[in-house]
Formats: C-alpha cells, sequence, structure tokens
C-alpha cells in the first residue's frame, strides 16, 4: 500500500450525510485517494476547502442554502485551484456543460458514481476533463460546429463571467479595478478582455470600449 504521502487528499461536499458516507467508502479501497475533509453546506465547504486545500473536491450541484454552481464559481473567484468533479442527480445532458463552465473539470451522475467516480477523480488529477462519451461528443461537435455562430452571436456568445467584467468595461473600470472586484489577477481579467474582444470581433480596445459603453447603456434601468 502507498504511504500517505503519495495520496491525493480528496473534500467531499454534499448535503446528505448518506452521500458522504458512500463516497468515503467508495474511496477508502483506493490506496492513493483519502477523505481529508467533507462538508454538507455552501459555507462550510468554503471553509474546509480552506482549510484543508485538497488535491480534488468532489461537489454537489444542490445544497441547502444556495447552488453548488455558485460555490465552483466562488472557489474559481477566490484562485484556488483545485481539480472539482461535480457529483450529481441531475442529468448530464443538461447540466454537465454548466458545471464545465462554472470552473469544474469533471461530471458524474450519481447513478454511476460506483463505476466512474474514481476514473473521474484521477482524470482531473492528470490534468483532463470528465465527462460522459455522448456528452464529450456533443460538446466538441458543438465547438466545431459553431465558431462562427459564437463569434456572431456577440454578447450572448460571453459567458456570465465574461458578461460581468464586460459591463465593467463599459462603465470605465480600470483592469486593476475588475481584478479587486472579482479577486482575480489583473492577467486574468486580460485574458477575459482578450476572449470578450475576440467573440465581440473588436478590432481593438477603443472598439470593445464602445461597444461596452453601447451595452451598459441599453441594459440601465
Amino acid at each position: 500500500m502507498q504511504t500517505s504521502s503519495t495520496q491525493h487528499r480528496i473534500v467531499i461536499i454534499d448535503d446528505h450525510g448518506i452521500v458522504r458516507h458512500g463516497i468515503g467508502v467508495l474511496l477508502s479501497a483506493e490506496p492513493d485517494l483519502e477523505i481529508c475533509g467533507e462538508a454538507g453546506s455552501y459555507e462550510e465547504g468554503l471553509a474546509t476547502l480552506a482549510q484543508q486545500q485538497p488535491d480534488v473536491a468532489v461537489i454537489d450541484l444542490i445544497l441547502h442554502e444556495r447552488s453548488g454552481l455558485d460555490l465552483i464559481r466562488e472557489i474559481r473567484q477566490k484562485g484556488w485551484s483545485m481539480p472539482i468533479v461535480v457529483l450529481s442527480m441531475h442529468d448530464e445532458a443538461t447540466h454537465a456543460e454548466k458545471s464545465l463552465r462554472a470552473g469544474a473539470q469533471g461530471y458524474v451522475m450519481k447513478e454511476d458514481a460506483d463505476e466512474v467516480l474514481v476514473e473521474a477523480i484521477r482524470r482531473v488529477l492528470a490534468g483532463g476533463v470528465y465527462v460522459s462519451g455522448d456528452v464529450n461528443a456533443r460538446i466538441l461537435r458543438t465547438y466545431a460546429e459553431g465558431e462562427s455562430e459564437v463569434s456572431a452571436s456577440g454578447v450572448e456568445a460571453l459567458t456570465e463571467r465574461e458578461k460581468e467584467i464586460f459591463a465593467c468595461v463599459g462603465r470605465g473600470m480600470t483592469t486593476r479595478k475588475i481584478a479587486e472586484q472579482f479577486g482575480l489577477s489583473a492577467r486574468t481579467v486580460e485574458v477575459h478582455r482578450a476572449r470578450i474582444k475576440k467573440k465581440m470581433q473588436c478590432e481593438d480596445a477603443a472598439q470593445l470600449f464602445r461597444e461596452a459603453v453601447k451595452w451598459v447603456e441599453s441594459n440601465s434601468p
């Protein structure tokens, strides 16, 4: 058996104790994986992750007080880089891509957990992404067929985070101020700006600013 120094540490965040227990039993059979913490709520999850700084977080989409997607977004806003595997009862076809966009690297349905959760954890630990074959094919097909459509759809092509940053640009905020507001690095903000500029088909920063101002004005009450 491998020593604890070679084990990958995992935090489980799920509001059902029996689910956390079941995952613990499943992973206890794997010599390279160990549970270092668990939580049953959004705030408890954040506190546990901050304290443990695990190698992987396994998170349910449904938490009593807030969405697991919100938790994933906050984890990324804080700059925590541990890979995340979503473990959910919701249909992968409708929720996997949302989870990946929020910042997760894997999606496993609870009904399949005993067969694929260990594989998913190891996949994301290795730097990969885990979804079922059907969902993976659909996502790849969307990107392959939709590059021109994404570019042509303007603001609708932006992720929620990109829309937030686009709005900040339209309000005249500097990169430093945007970074401070969202808890991001200046470089991360610049990466978002570059993606926004490409999706909005803007030739330069001046055109991006003009488009952002128009969008903010058109969406003001």
